[in-house]
C-alpha cells in the first residue's frame, strides 16, 4: 500500500492556511491513525515545493495538496468535500 503525502506548510502567514492543515492533522489522526501518512513540510526546502507542484501538475499549486505514491489525489477542496461526503478514505484510495 502506498504512503499517503500531505505536502503542508509551516512558514505562512495566511490564517485560511493554518486552519486547513490544522483541520486535515485533526482529522486524519483522529480516525486515520493506522494509515501511512507523511507530512511534507514545502517550507524546508524550495526542491520539495517544486515537487509538489509536479505532483499536482500545476506551477502555481498552493498546500495542502494530496498525493499517494506519485498519484495527485487533490487539494483542501477535494479533500474537504470527501469529509463531507464521508468518504475520506474513497479520497485517499485506501
Amino acid at each position: 500500500m502506498s504512503k499517503i503525502t500531505v505536502y503542508i506548510s509551516t512558514v505562512s502567514s495566511n490564517l485560511e492556511l493554518k486552519k486547513h492543515q490544522q483541520k486535515i492533522e485533526c482529522i486524519l489522526g483522529n480516525n486515520y491513525k493506522g494509515c501511512d501518512i507523511e507530512y511534507i513540510d514545502i517550507a524546508t526546502s524550495v526542491d520539495l515545493k517544486q515537487k509538489m507542484r509536479e505532483v499536482a501538475n500545476d506551477p502555481k499549486a498552493l498546500p495542502p495538496q494530496f498525493a499517494k505514491g506519485d498519484k495527485y489525489l487533490g487539494d483542501f477542496n477535494a479533500f474537504d468535500n470527501a469529509v463531507e461526503d464521508e468518504d475520506i478514505a474513497g479520497f485517499l484510495q485506501i
